[in-house]
C-alpha cells in the first residue's frame, strides 16, 4: 500500500513527527511507520542516521494526496501546487522536439552545454547587470540540485546556515544532509515576512558560513526591495568569509512597482561572495523539465560541478536544448502568465481578508498567498495547530492547503493560486462557508 492511499491526517502526522523530532533521530534504531498507525509491516531494514535527520516534503505529500482523492471522484480543489498551471510555451517544446529529431540524445558536459552556459551568462548580463563567464556557471537538474550541490561542496559538519522563515521547504533539510546546522530567523506578518539587518547581524556567529535569501519568496510572495537588499548587504560586507546564496527562481513573476533586483546587482562589492541561483521552472512553466542554474566564483562552481559529476552527471540533453530556446527566444509568454497570476493574486488576497480571523498581505510576486490562520486555529474546536487545520479544511471543505509549519511558520497556511480563477472562486467560497 502506497503512502498516498492513507488518510491525510496520518500523512501529516508522519510529516509533523519527523519535523518535530528531526534532530532526535540520529541514534540507530528500527524506525517503522507502523508506530504512526499507518499499517505498514515492520521491516528489519536499518535506515541511515542521515535520512532519519530529515523529513519528507509536506508540499509534495499534500499535493499528491489531493490528486489521489480527486482521482477517487471527490471534488477536491488543490491549492498546494508549487508549479504554474500553464503549459510550456510552444516554441520551447518545438526546440526540444527538434533536438530529439536531430539526435541530441547523448551525454553532454557535466555542467551543461557551452551554448547554454553562454546563454545563461547573457541572461545575467541582460537582466541583472551581472558579468559571468561560462566557467562560473553550472547547469543542474533543477534549482533544488543547485542548492544541494552548493551545500555539499561548501559546508563542513557544524557549519551554520542562516535561513529566514518562512522558507522554501527544502533549504533546512539539504543543509542537514551536508552536515550543516540551519539557523532559522523567524519573521511574521507583522514585519512583512522579511528579516531586518539587526536580526541578521545578531544571528551571525563564528560558525556562520552561509546566508540564504529568496526573493520573491516561496511561500509568501514577498520581494525584498532595493533598499532592503542594500541594508542587508551592508551587514554582510563586514563578513567576507560568509557566502550568500540568492535564490531568484521567481524573478520574472513580479508585479511590484519596483523592478526585481538581486543582491549581487544591488551590492557589487558582494559579487565575489555571492552565488546566484535561478532556473526556467517558474517563469517558463517548465517544472518537469528539471533545469536550474547557478553562477558564482569559478572555484566554487568547479567544486559544485565535481559533486554533480558523482551524482547525476549532466542535466537532460533535451531539457538543455529547450532551456536554450527559453532564454534566447520569444519572452512574451512570461507576460501572459504574469498577467493571470496578478489577477488571481488580487482576488485571493481580497477574498481571504473578507473572512473574519484570516489575514493576508498583498505580495509582490510568485504565485502564493501566505495566510495568518492563528485566530482560526484558536477558535476552531478540536484544532490545535496548522497541520490539524489543513486536515480539517481538506475533510470539511475539500480544499487542499499547505500548513505553514512546512515552511517554518506555524499558524499560517500557504494558498497557491497556480490554478484557474474558477477553482479559486469555488475554493474561497468553500472556506467562507466553513469559517463564517
Amino acid at each position: 500500500m502506497g503512502i498516498y492511499a492513507f488518510p491525510i491526517h496520518y500523512v501529516l502526522e508522519l510529516w509533523q513527527f519527523l519535523n518535530l523530532n528531526s534532530f532526535n533521530l540520529r541514534c540507530r534504531h528500527y524506525f517503522t511507520l507502523e508506530a504512526l498507525h499507518l499499517g505498514i509491516h515492520k521491516s528489519n531494514i536499518i535506515l541511515s542516521d542521515r535520512v532519519q535527520a530529515i523529513k519528507p516534503s509536506a508540499t509534495l505529500v499534500i499535493t499528491a494526496r489531493a490528486k489521489a482523492l480527486k482521482a477517487e471522484g471527490k471534488p477536491i480543489i488543490g491549492l498546494g501546487a508549487g508549479e504554474p498551471d500553464f503549459d510550456t510555451p510552444e516554441h520551447i517544446k518545438n526546440a526540444a522536439i527538434k533536438a530529439i529529431n536531430d539526435g541530441f540524445t547523448k551525454y553532454t558536459a557535466v555542467g551543461g552545454t557551452p551554448e547554454l552556459k553562454q546563454a545563461i551568462c547573457d541572461k545575467f548580463k541582460r537582466d541583472n547587470s551581472l558579468t559571468y563567464t561560462p566557467d562560473q556557471v553550472l547547469v543542474s537538474s533543477g534549482g533544488k540540485q543547485s542548492f544541494y550541490n552548493l551545500c555539499q561542496a561548501f559546508l563542513n559538519d557544524g557549519d551554520e546556515v542562516i535561513i529566514p522563515a518562512p522558507y522554501w521547504v527544502s533549504y533546512p533539510d539539504i543543509v542537514i544532509l551536508a552536515g550543516g546546522q540551519p539557523v532559522i530567523l523567524s519573521t511574521g506578518i507583522e514585519q512583512g515576512f522579511k528579516i531586518s539587518p539587526a536580526q541578521l547581524k545578531a544571528a551571525i556567529t563564528d560558525k556562520t558560513r552561509l546566508v540564504v535569501l529568496n526573493t520573491p519568496s516561496n511561500p509568501t510572495g514577498v520581494a525584498y526591495t532595493h533598499a532592503d537588499l542594500k541594508a542587508i548587504g551592508e551587514v554582510l560586507i563586514e563578513y567576507p568569509d560568509i557566502l550568500i546564496a540568492s535564490d531568484d527562481m521567481y524573478e520574472h513573476i513580479v508585479w511590484a512597482d519596483e523592478p526585481f533586483c538581486t543582491i549581487a546587482e544591488v551590492c557589487p562589492e558582494l559579487y565575489a561572495q555571492t552565488l546566484t541561483m535561478n532556473g526556467v521552472s517558474k517563469a517558463y512553466s517548465m517544472t518537469g523539465w528539471r533545469i536550474g542554474y547557478a553562477a558564482a566564483p569559478a572555484v566554487l562552481i568547479a567544486a559544485m560541478t565535481k559533486i554533480q559529476s558523482q551524482s547525476t552527471s549532466n542535466p537532460c540533453s533535451i531539457s538543455q536544448a529547450a532551456t536554450l530556446e527559453a532564454l534566447n527566444g520569444d519572452q512574451s509568454c512570461i507576460q501572459i502568465m504574469l498577467k493571470a497570476f496578478k489577477e488571481r493574486h488580487d482576488y485571493v488576497v481580497a477574498a481571504v481578508n473578507a473572512i473574519p480571523a484570516m489575514q493576508a498581505l498583498p505580495s509582490q510576486g510568485a504565485f502564493y498567498t501566505f495566510v495568518d490562520m492563528q485566530t482560526i486555529i484558536e477558535q476552531t474546536e478540536g484544532i490545535n495547530n496548522d497541520v490539524e487545520l489543513a486536515d480539517y479544511i481538506l475533510s470539511k471543505a475539500e480544499v487542499a492547503l499547505v500548513p505553514g509549519s512546512a515552511f517554518g511558520a506555524p499558524g499560517y497556511m500557504r494558498i497557491s493560486f497556480a490554478t484557474s480563477m474558477e477553482n479559486l472562486q469555488e475554493a474561497m467560497q468553500r472556506l467562507e462557508r466553513l469559517f463564517i
